[in-house]
């Protein structure tokens, strides 16, 4: 798929078959998430620019590679998103966190209203990174990089654990520019609109509301 990058490494995909147990309860769930993000994220800024900087070590002057130009702000989709912030930010301590509320109506699986908004002030000048645990129906991703694109960001992606082809589709339809982390991309959705085989609902996993 064009667009759509899968952090294969053997690592996030044994750490991704622990989070799918049902099992496994929200400590060790959120442990996981978190250390499965920062994997990603790895992926997510693997194309940031680098300038050569003069540095002296201990025993000479030396050639060496810094990070140049773009600067990053992490997007965390609430709730299931803000999992991934602790992983993502302990790649990119210095990156600036906004937040995105997103409430999806259950009635009508193809409308989303944004509840909350809280963006750096400088996001235009930014690579914007949007994290939320799954990529199912699009429909919050889509709204979300609505949100980010219209406050002035030129440079968007989106993070996630796990996605499927429905949620690939919608988005790069909707943004064709936005590239797609993930660790996995699953069968599809159910007739619940959850991925399947997938980890359930990821929010209430993260944080124990069931």
């Amino acid at each position: 798929m064009n667009n759509v990058h899968v952090c294969d490494h053997p690592l996030v995909q044994h750490k991704i078959s622990l989070l799918r147990d049902k099992n496994t309860g929200s400590k060790e769930f959120r442990e996981l998430v978190s250390e499965i993000s920062m994997f990603i994220c790895y992926e997510a800024t693997r194309d940031l620019p680098l300038k050569e900087v003069k540095i002296e070590t201990p025993l000479a002057l030396a050639n060496a590679k810094i990070i140049s130009g773009r600067k990053v702000a992490f997007v965390p989709i609430m709730r299931a998103g803000l999992g991934m912030v602790d992983g993502a930010l302990a790649l990119v301590p210095a990156a600036k966190v906004g937040h995105v509320g997103i409430y999806r109506d259950k009635s009508n699986s193809n409308s989303a209203a944004e509840y909350y908004c809280k963006l750096p002030f400088d996001i235009a000048n930014r690579e914007v990174i949007i994290l939320d645990l799954m990529l199912a129906t699009g429909v919050s991703a889509i709204k979300t990089v609505d949100i980010v694109k219209n406050a002035g960001a030129k440079n968007v992606k989106f993070m996630c654990v796990l996605t499927c082809p429905e949620g690939i589709k919608a988005l790069q339809t909707a943004h064709p520019d936005v590239e797609i982390i993930t660790g996995a991309i699953d069968d599809g959705l159910n007739e619940d609109l959850y991925i399947v085989p997938g980890i359930g609902d990821g929010g209430d996993r993260l944080f124990g509301t069931k």
